[in-house]
């Protein structure tokens, strides 16, 4: 009896993490650049000492979807939207390497080039920081070109270029912050194969309806092992009356 209660409650609580990732990625589907999280669960033995007869449910995130959204287009200088495999470089907010396709980009008080976090993006020396200028525009290898506040409509200035990458996508891993990291930790090389194109921004490839029929039957899944559990619950108190009418 209590092998169907372990596995019906274990049953249950997994199917509820389960649910925060399904959740996680319908709550993102408008997110710029946004890579859905997916989800499975499996049986696992109960480990320890004794004979290994008590199994219990496990969800896992065996990976996360890397494929390319929707490419929007805005027409905003500073978005940018990577063409082909590969990622924009930034620094996390731990002080690490992080890659990211939401290109969504500006500048703050100080010329820093940030994405739509906040984070500063990186380029081929470090952080990038932008002189005082009336334009920027972004080449599609990432080369950054201004014009400073007062110059001539040709007077154009190579500042620095973009760090675009595209490491091995088993060697890398998603964030707690949404952030794709290497799983060995260190820093990918540049890949001058990356292309972004301006005045575009990629979309979530979150599928809505995917997400919310998951949703539904994950929910179904809690109640059965909530069910389940009942069951279990009566057949004990069933027992343990023909237990007491036998004494």
């Amino acid at each position: 009896m209590d092998k169907l209660l372990f596995l019906s409650m274990t049953g249950a609580n997994q199917t509820m993490l389960a649910q925060t990732a399904h959740a996680n990625n319908l709550a993102n589907v408008n997110t710029t650049g946004f890579k859905a999280d997916l989800a499975q669960a499996r049986a696992m033995p109960v480990i320890g000492e004794g004979y290994r007869s008590r199994v219990y449910a496990m969800t896992e995130r065996p990976a996360t979807n890397l494929s390319e959204g929707v490419n929007e287009h805005t027409g905003r200088e500073l978005d940018v939207a990577v063409q082909t495999p590969g990622w924009i470089a930034v620094r996390g907010r731990d002080g690490s390497e992080a890659y990211t396709r939401a290109g969504a980009l500006h500048v703050d008080a100080a010329g820093r080039l940030l994405d739509g976090r906040g984070l500063p993006v990186l380029g081929e020396g470090g952080e990038i920081v932008l002189p005082p200028s009336s334009k920027v525009e972004v080449g599609e290898d990432g080369t950054i070109t201004v014009r400073a506040t007062g110059d001539q409509p040709n007077a154009l200035a190579v500042v620095d270029r973009i760090k675009l990458v595209n490491p091995d996508p088993q060697a890398l891993t998603k964030g707690e912050d949404g952030l794709m990291r290497l799983k060995a930790g260190g820093q990918a090389g540049l890949d001058p194969e990356v292309r972004v194109a301006s005045g575009f921004l990629e979309t979530s490839n979150v599928n809505a309806v995917h997400e919310l029929t998951s949703i539904i039957d994950l929910s179904r899944r809690f109640e059965m092992n909530v069910k389940m559990m009942r069951d279990a619950e009566e057949n004990a108190e069933a027992a343990a009356r023909i237990l007491q009418n036998l004494g």
